[in-house]
């Protein structure tokens, strides 16, 4: 049995009829920007998110980017963040003119590590971008204390943790800000490109609304000059159709979860830890392992395809050389990335699947083991 990493034709087919007829409203309408389904999406996220505000935007790198930028982020500015995530953390970033300042992570959770903030911190530093990575969400409680003893804006990269929570609360809750990517492979995922700030700063989410428009809130008075992002209506459409059955495909991911965690308690791979106060919606399950190369390899042949997530971390790649950050400064960060690697992982899923994946990786230590 070929068992992907991820299989977003398996989800479709659940919901096609439901998906067919919201496409077939929206192009009858004629309606493809902005419009009702986009305003119906941004208070139904809103709601989802536990929030006052929602904007919808082009994608998650404009999500990230516009909001550092509507709280004032700019040139000269500096912004605490990782290592250990996908580059568009950083280019938002970078895109205002602010600087990224690396923290290294957590070797347990492999997320942002508060002790490591405090020490970034400088008279430049405006702002903590922190990553809820692979669907759990960070330690809120400590990066808020910390972000009010010095003043400083907090923004969650959530793109990969919708319908997280931290202490019972939805990720989207918990900071200034929070961003979100509806790229087809996330939890919640459009069938093309898609984004979104929330916020509990219903005067934030106008002035990025604003900007991902022309810097317009009406058609031709532009307030300030922004851009072009914004969520097209087949999208919005799409989404409301999904975000539903977004609890429901959580709940089937922990539970895959649990099984891979209970299959693999015994063997030698690092399993994934999630903190007491988080509720992870598992968007990758991601172990670690001493060889991973030859581990993949062998799961290859077997059917079952992996990924890496992310091999190379920010501080280390081509873009980031005029940062000038020497090897070592962000161990715990280089290490893990030389160690992880993603088994499948999709709420359609089947136990079955779940099975062969653990007894190909069992028959791969114990080979290794006879070796």
């Amino acid at each position: 049995m070929s068992i992907p990493l991820v299989d977003l034709k398996a989800q479709y087919l659940t919901i096609q009829s439901e998906i067919s007829a919201a496409m077939e409203r929206v192009i009858s309408r004629t309606a493809f920007i902005g419009g009702e389904e986009v305003k119906q999406f941004e208070q139904e996220f809103a709601d989802y998110c536990e929030v006052k505000a929602c904007a919808a935007v082009g994608n998650g790198t404009d999500a990230l980017y516009l909001t550092l930028r509507g709280l004032g982020i700019g040139p000269g500015d500096e912004v605490i963040t990782v290592a250990h995530t996908f580059i568009a953390t950083t280019e938002a970033i970078s895109l205002t003119g602010a600087r990224p300042v690396f923290v290294d992570i957590r070797e347990d959770t492999m997320l942002i590590c508060p002790d490591a903030i405090e020490a970034a911190i400088t008279p430049r530093t405006k702002a903590i971008l922190v990553v809820h990575l692979y669907g759990q969400p960070c330690e809120m409680d400590r990066l808020m204390e910390i972000a009010q003893a010095h003043g400083l804006k907090v923004i969650e990269d959530a793109a990969q943790a919708h319908g997280a929570r931290w202490q019972g609360h939805r990720v989207g809750s918990l900071a200034d800000a929070a961003c979100f990517s509806f790229y087809p492979g996330k939890n919640l995922g459009a069938y093309g490109d898609g984004g979104a700030v929330v916020s509990q700063d219903e005067d934030l989410i106008r002035h990025i609304r604003m900007l991902a428009n022309h810097g317009r809130l009406e058609k031709y008075t532009h307030e300030i000059e922004g851009v072009n992002s914004r969520l097209d209506s087949l999208q919005a459409a799409i989404l409301r159709v999904k975000l539903p059955y977004l609890d429901q495909w959580n709940q089937s991911r922990q539970k895959l979860a649990a099984a891979y965690i209970e299959a693999l308690g015994n063997s030698d791979v690092i399993l994934p830890v999630i903190h007491p106060n988080a509720e992870s919606v598992w968007h990758l399950f991601v172990i670690r392992v001493s060889d991973r190369k030859r581990f993949q390899a062998y799961l290859k042949d077997q059917g079952i395809s992996t990924g890496v997530h992310y091999p190379i971390p920010l501080h280390q790649q081509p873009a980031y050389r005029y940062l000038q950050i020497t090897q070592g400064s962000l161990p715990v960060t280089e290490k893990i990335a030389q160690e992880i690697v993603s088994l499948p992982m999709y709420a359609e899923l089947t136990n079955h699947m779940v099975n062969d994946v653990v007894t190909s990786i069992h028959s791969y230590l114990g080979q290794k083991i006879a070796v």
